[in-house]
């Protein structure tokens, strides 16, 4: 990964977990990825995209409606990414992360990393959003480069 040549237009933006980014200008967002999953939109008409990087499925209601819950952090990210002149009509999905657990109990208990897969899945289907690629579940976490002008993601595993 770290070899790939890019223009130097490219600004660059760390993604922490319960965040999520998306700018008209050119930018390689880098976050890394465990039980979490993060959706990458792209928009192929306008050239633009987005990513959110959410750590549970679903926000109980109680305290702030914050991008730390899969339906949240989607239904955010397709409000900015049409807030820049994008449509769901022109919008591709890439999906990634939802680490399984490896023999410990603590993430295989609640299942966390599959329910944060199937909530990405179930809310781009109800968008009408097409999932062009993924790699999700597994037993190990996950390095992202993500440049929202071309919509290209480039996925490491890490054994650790």
């Amino acid at each position: 990964m770290g070899n790939i040549k890019r223009s130097e237009n490219y600004q660059t933006h760390y993604l922490y977990p319960s965040a999520l980014f998306a700018d008209p200008a050119p930018h390689q967002v880098t976050t890394i990825l465990g039980t979490c999953v993060a959706v990458c939109l792209w928009d192929p008409i306008n050239k633009i995209g987005g990513i959110n990087h959410y750590m549970l499925p679903f926000w109980n209601g109680e305290g702030l409606a914050s991008p730390k819950y899969g339906n949240i952090a989607i239904e955010k990210l397709v409000q900015k990414m049409m807030s820049m002149g994008s449509s769901p009509d022109y919008l591709q999905a890439k999906v990634f992360g939802g680490k399984g657990g490896s023999g410990g109990q603590s993430s295989s208990v609640y299942q966390i990393g599959e329910r944060n897969i199937t909530v990405a899945q179930e809310m781009l289907k109800e968008y009408g959003i097409p999932i062009v690629s993924s790699s999700t579940g597994g037993e190990f976490g996950r390095k992202l480069l993500f440049f929202t002008d071309t919509g290209e993601v480039l996925m490491k595993f890490l054994k650790s």
